[in-house]
């Protein structure tokens, strides 16, 4: 692949990476605004445009009227209300499709050109499959909340999610690679301390991921309402009513209670861990780039946990509580492309012209 291959398939993998970022953000405040439920059919072809006249917009009140969020939680609702939630779930599938189209269409151009071939071509198809999965497992999400729940299930929630992020870290280390984040360097200095570094960025990344799960969970539970006091919770470093239910392991994923105070502790604990991963970067030679995604993930962390204290003192306002998601998204995009940056291959030693090296000692003239 020539260098303007790599770039210009590398550039339009970034901008699809940030198109799914905002389908998150979309769907994050879809949530929040308890839209989600509000279109009761899906219609992958005709689903494209909006009720157009008022008869449209009364036949798709009619149905959301037969569900229990309405019945048990929205009774009385007003036909201009309907249309708010209708829109931002509407917005959330539209935005959905132009993203799959975003990568489908260009993907083909490439596959003609024979520009995209071999293992890149399978990635980028993988990802193109794990998509459709991802909006198949959105439509399995609203089901859960059509007929006996008010809301949709928490598992689900969570498995949405957790196939968006795959997606997006996919495309973001994709480009990466192509664009020059990736294994663009030779040997390491320093090989067995920057293997360690490697080894570290990689669980701290896994670890973001799993704090950003447990966020799902209480997102799906409302869990975000309740103890809206930091550090403490109802009085108590342990909140009351954590281990309530049997069997335990239920607690983790059922429990409000549970799935707040886990959320807090993995949530400081990624701030904790971004600036001990940080500091310990600050003792291998790296190229100044590398340097920078280390400095900015712990920079990063630090906004994210005042924004999740915010989005709780402040009873979850949407506005606060999406810059809480695109902060979480923004740490592991961070810890993604720091990891990026450390890949090297073999062959000659790095240039000491692109490493970013503290001052040696003076040397005794004794």
């Amino acid at each position: 692949m020539s260098p303007e291959t790599r770039r210009r398939v590398g550039t339009w993998l970034a901008i699809w990476a940030a198109m799914v970022l905002v389908l998150v953000l979309i769907g994050g405040a879809t949530r929040l605004t308890e839209s989600g439920l509000s279109i009761t059919e899906w219609k992958p072809v005709t689903g494209v445009l909006p009720p157009l006249d008022h008869a449209a917009w009364e036949a798709e009140f009619a149905r959301y009227q037969q569900i229990p969020e309405y019945q048990q939680l929205n009774m009385g609702m007003t036909l201009a209300q309907f249309q708010v939630i209708y829109l931002w779930e509407f917005s959330h599938r539209l935005w959905a499709r132009l993203v799959g189209l975003a990568l489908a269409l260009p993907l083909a151009f490439f596959l003609w050109r024979r520009e995209v071939r071999g293992a890149l071509a399978w990635r980028i198809g993988g990802i193109l499959l794990l998509t459709g999965l991802q909006g198949a497992m959105g439509w399995y999400m609203v089901k859960s909340g059509l007929t006996v729940r008010t809301d949709v299930s928490q598992y689900r929630l969570a498995a949405h999610l957790a196939l968006a992020l795959v997606v997006y870290a996919l495309a973001v280390w994709t480009g990466a690679e192509l664009l020059g984040y990736g294994p663009r360097r030779t040997k390491a200095l320093d090989p067995m301390r920057e293997a360690s570094l490697r080894r570290r960025t990689a669980w701290f990344a896994a670890f973001v991921f799993v704090t950003i799960m447990s966020g799902a969970f209480v997102a799906g539970l409302d869990a975000g309402h309740a103890w809206n006091t930091f550090p403490l919770m109802g009085g108590r470093v342990v909140p009351p009513g954590y281990a309530a239910l049997s069997p335990w392991y239920l607690n983790l994923f059922e429990n409000i209670a549970a799935v707040q105070f886990h959320h807090r502790l993995l949530g400081l604990t990624v701030a904790l861990l971004s600036v001990l991963l940080w500091r310990f970067s600050r003792g291998v030679p790296l190229p100044g780039g590398s340097r920078r995604w280390f400095a900015a993930l712990a920079v990063l962390a630090a906004l994210q946990m005042v924004l999740g204290i915010a989005t709780l003192l402040l009873h979850v306002p949407v506005p606060v509580a999406v810059l809480h998601q695109l902060g979480a998204v923004l740490v592991l995009t961070a810890a993604l492309l720091a990891l990026a940056s450390l890949q090297t291959k073999d062959g000659r030693q790095d240039s000491p012209a692109v490493l970013d090296r503290s001052p040696a000692p003076p040397v005794s003239s004794r």
